[in-house]
């Protein structure tokens, strides 16, 4: 007999909620809640990035309050198990990466098992499970940090992943919360096409892929979802955004490096229709990004592809979720820092796709996969969520 659970992933880098505490946070909890309350899914996995955000020596105490006030929020209220797992231990330098995942598991839902990667065996989850701090010795999540010999040149970053291992009603999963590097400079970015950043990333998923394949335990499959700070190829990007422009590159007296990129209309009183330098992208049109929801720029959005033989992901039909403004006045508009892109996103397995229940494609209801607070200042992530009804076998 098949059952039907119906899932909601999140994922939301909350680095700017804590930087701007309590400005941006009651609007972001009630545009969750709103979503929540919208599909009443059985089974919520929530996943968090930057956890304190960039001052999270100061801020960490924040972060505690932030899960406590979801937890025990009237909205979560007929979620009777709750499993939490905060990385907030910043002291321990070698093993921090500021990763925060929460369970919550409907009252109506009955057949749940949680891993212990330790005793090798599934367990009933009941009650509150709660480990915030250091995570080391806590069985029931797999956590790293990307080794540090992987880019000598990086200095010293938080971006990890962090893994649990689910049955829910018979069929087996594996959650995967995962941050990974950024792009430092826009200016490097445009250098080369794929840029030096996206091969970090690309080094780092592969990292990630094979950790929760390889033969410690019985792969499963997976539905890896963080902020993976995927970029549009901005090579290509400014070739196509300056077709009609005349391109200065404006080098550093003291050395040969480049200060910056302008782009100048060639009529219109040379007017400068782009300005990029480490950390500007100014576009006179930010429209562009917003329009169709960024439908015409998703063809440099290449940085998933290298993985299409091992992961799929929904059709995108939201607009880039970063970066966004964190002025409230300004939700939909995007801050002069980075070029605008998808970095926010929800990859499943191949093995995993089968079990996502599709009625017809006219069926909103049955899988929906879109940003939290579309017109909401959310900070300067807007999360995405992936809805879905979970198709198992019942024996």
């Amino acid at each position: 007999m098949e059952t039907f659970t119906d899932v909601l992933l999140v994922t939301a880098n909350v680095g700017s909620l804590f930087d701007n505490v309590g400005e941006i946070q009651n609007d972001w909890l009630q545009e969750l809640y709103k979503t929540i309350h919208s599909y009443n899914p059985q089974f919520i996995a929530l996943h968090f990035q930057e956890v304190g955000g960039k001052d999270y020596m100061a801020n960490m105490g924040y972060a505690e309050n932030f899960f406590w006030s979801i937890e025990s929020s009237e909205e979560m209220k007929d979620y009777d198990r709750v499993c939490i797992y905060v990385d907030n231990h910043f002291q321990a330098e070698e093993s921090f990466t500021a990763l925060g995942s929460m369970y919550f598991i409907h009252k109506t839902l009955e057949n749940i098992h949680q891993y212990d990667f330790k005793a090798q065996d599934f367990k009933a989850v009941s009650g509150q499970n709660k480990h915030v701090g250091s995570l080391d010795g806590v069985t029931t999540v797999e956590k790293e940090k990307f080794p540090k010999n992987f880019w000598p040149d990086f200095k010293w970053s938080r971006k990890g992943f962090m893994r649990t291992r689910w049955i829910i009603h018979n069929q087996a999963l594996d959650l995967v919360n995962v941050h990974l590097f950024h792009d430092a400079s826009n200016l490097i970015a445009c250098n080369s096409s794929p840029s030096i950043y996206s091969a970090n990333r690309k080094n780092a998923l592969t990292y990630v892929i094979n950790r929760i394949s390889d033969s410690r335990f019985t792969p499963q499959p997976f539905f890896l979802f963080g902020d993976f700070n995927f970029r549009l190829d901005a090579l290509s990007l400014v070739q196509h955004l300056s077709t009609s422009a005349e391109i200065q590159t404006v080098k550093k007296d003291s050395s040969n490096e480049v200060e910056r990129i302008i782009c100048e209309e060639k009529d219109n009183d040379h007017q400068v229709l782009l300005h990029i330098e480490d950390k500007l992208f100014a576009y006179m049109h930010q429209a562009v990004f917003r329009e169709d929801n960024g439908r015409a720029l998703l063809k440099y959005d290449k940085e998933v592809a290298a993985f299409h033989d091992v992961v799929g992901e929904e059709e995108i039909k939201f607009p880039p979720s970063y970066p966004y403004s964190e002025e409230n006045t300004k939700p939909t508009q995007y801050m002069n820092t980075r070029c605008p892109a998808w970095c926010d996103r929800i990859l499943m397995s191949h093995a995993a796709q089968p079990f996502i229940h599709r009625r017809d494609d006219d069926d909103e209801k049955t899988v929906n996969y879109n940003t939290v607070g579309p017109n909401i200042c959310m900070g300067d992530h807007k999360p995405v969520f992936l809805f879905f009804s979970l198709k198992t076998n019942e024996h």
